[in-house]
C-alpha cells in the first residue's frame, strides 16, 4: 500500500497493486478460518454478523473517504491511510490469535495453482474490463475464453487429486452448495451496485464524489442496525425461509434504486439505501453462516479458500455485467456520456438476478442448519394426522 502512495507512474502503481491483491487476497479466508475454528457453532451467527460487517461497509464507507481524500487532499493518501490500519491489525493479531498449526499438512497442488490462477485471474480481469472500454475487445474475449478454459480444466483435473487446492467435492454438502451458488447470484448485484450507483449520482445526477458518498453511506448505517437482528431472525425462521424471502426483498430494494431521478428527494433516497443496506446485510449474514453451518472440522481451511474465490468471482462478475449493460444504453441513446435515464436497465437486472438466488435455497431443509441457528422444524399443529410415507 505504501508502494501504491509513492507511486509516480501507472506501471509503478499496477505493480504495486498486484503486490498488494496477492497480500490482500489471503487475509479474508485466513481470518474467517481463525473465527471458524475458535466459535462455537451456537455463536456462530452473531460471529458471521460482525465478520460481515467490513465486506459491507468497505464499499459504502469507501466513497465517502475517497471522495473527500480525492476533493480535499490527494489521491496519494487513499493507499497511506491502510498504514496505521496495518499497524494496528499487526499488533492486534500478535496479541489475540494463536498460531495454529495444521498436525497434517497435504501436499502443494502446483498444477492446480497454476489453472485456477490463470482460470480465475483471466475471468476476473475479463469480467471487470467488460463495457469500461479500457482494453480492446478481443483481448476481453480472450481473457474470458483463456479463464473459462482454465477453470473446465481444473475442474476434470481436480477430482483425479486427492489434495486439490480447490476442493469441489464440498459441493457435495447440501447448505454449502446453497452458500456458493445462491451467494454468488446474490452477490451479483453487490458487486454491480458500488459502481452503477456512485456514477449515476455522480455523472447522471451531477453531484460531486463527497456528497455521492455521503448518499451512499446510508447502505452503512442500514448494514450496522442489521447487526443485533440476525441471530433472532435467523432463529425465529431458520436459513431456508429467511434466504428465501430476503432474497426477493433485497433484489427489489436493488431494483428500486434504478427508479431513482435527479428530483428524488434526498430523504426517499437514504431512506431506501438504509433499509436496502439492512437487508442486504441480514441476507450476507445467512449465506456466510449456512455456507460453513454443516462443513467438517478438518475440511474448513478447503471451504474458506473456496467461499472467499467464490465470493471475489461474483463481485467481478456484478461489476461485467453493469458496466456492459450501461455500454449498451449508452450506445443506444446515442449519447456520449451516460445520462440519468441510461442507468436504470443495469439496477433492473442486477436486481432480479439477485432475486433468482432464491431457487437455490428453495431445496433446502426446514431445518437446513439447525445446529447454528437453533431452529428447528415446526413440530405438527394438534389435530395434524401423521402418516406413515406413502400412506394415502
Amino acid at each position: 500500500s505504501a508502494a501504491c502512495g509513492f507511486a509516480n507512474n501507472l506501471p509503478e502503481l499496477i505493480a504495486a497493486r498486484l503486490f498488494q491483491g496477492c497480500a490482500g487476497a489471503m487475509m479474508g479466508p485466513v481470518g474467517r478460518l481463525v473465527l471458524l475454528r475458535t466459535t462455537p457453532k451456537s455463536e456462530l451467527v452473531g460471529a458471521m454478523s460482525v465478520v460481515t460487517m467490513p465486506a459491507l461497509l468497505g464499499p459504502v464507507v469507501g466513497p465517502v473517504l475517497g471522495g473527500a481524500i480525492v476533493t480535499f487532499v490527494s489521491w496519494r493518501w487513499i493507499f497511506f491511510l491502510n498504514l496505521p490500519i496495518a499497524v494496528a491489525g499487526v499488533l492486534l493479531v500478535r496479541a489475540f490469535v494463536p498460531n495454529v498449526k495444521e498436525q497434517q499438512v497435504s501436499p502443494i497442488d502446483w498444477v492446480g495453482i497454476l489453472l485456477t490462477g490463470f482460470g480465475l485471474a483471466g475471468l476476473i480481469f475479463g469480467f471487470e474490463s467488460v463495457g469500461r472500454g479500457t482494453l480492446p475487445t478481443p483481448v476481453v474475449v480472450g481473457l474470458l475464453v483463456i479463464g473459462a478454459a482454465s477453470l473446465t480444466a481444473y475442474v476434470r483435473y481436480s477430482y483425479r487429486n486427492p489434495h486439490p487446492i480447490i476442493d469441489l467435492r464440498l459441493l457435495t454438502i447440501p447448505t454449502f452448495r446453497a452458500g456458493i451458488y445462491g451467494g454468488f447470484l446474490f452477490r451479483i448485484a453487490i458487486g454491480a451496485l458500488p459502481f452503477i450507483l456512485p456514477m449515476m449520482l455522480q455523472l447522471g445526477f451531477g453531484l460531486s464524489p463527497f456528497q455521492s458518498g455521503l448518499l451512499t453511506f446510508a447502505s452503512a448505517a442500514g448494514a450496522m442496525l442489521m447487526k443485533a437482528t440476525a441471530g433472532p431472525v435467523l432463529r425465529r425462521f431458520g436459513f431456508r425461509r429467511t434466504l428465501i424471502a430476503n432474497a426477493v426483498i433485497s433484489g427489489a430494494f436493488v431494483a428500486v434504486y434504478g427508479l431513482f431521478r435527479p428530483e428524488t428527494p434526498g430523504w426517499l433516497i437514504l431512506g431506501l439505501l438504509l433499509a436496502g443496506g439492512f437487508f442486504r446485510s441480514l441476507q450476507f449474514t445467512g449465506i456466510n453462516t449456512l455456507t460453513m453451518s454443516d462443513v467438517p472440522q478438518p475440511r474448513l481451511s478447503h471451504a474458506s479458500s473456496f467461499s472467499s474465490i467464490a465470493q471475489q468471482l461474483s463481485l467481478s462478475v456484478g461489476v461485467g455485467i453493469g458496466a456492459m449493460v450501461l455500454h449498451f444504453t449508452i450506445v443506444l441513446s446515442g449519447s456520449a456520456t451516460p445520462t440519468a435515464a441510461d442507468f436504470p436497465p443495469a439496477f433492473f437486472l442486477v436486481g432480479a438476478i439477485a432475486m433468482t438466488s432464491l431457487f437455490l435455497y428453495l431445496p433446502l431443509r426446514a431445518d437446513a442448519g439447525a445446529e447454528v441457528t437453533g431452529h428447528r422444524r415446526p413440530p405438527p399443529m394438534e389435530g395434524d394426522a401423521v402418516r406413515a410415507p406413502g400412506a394415502e
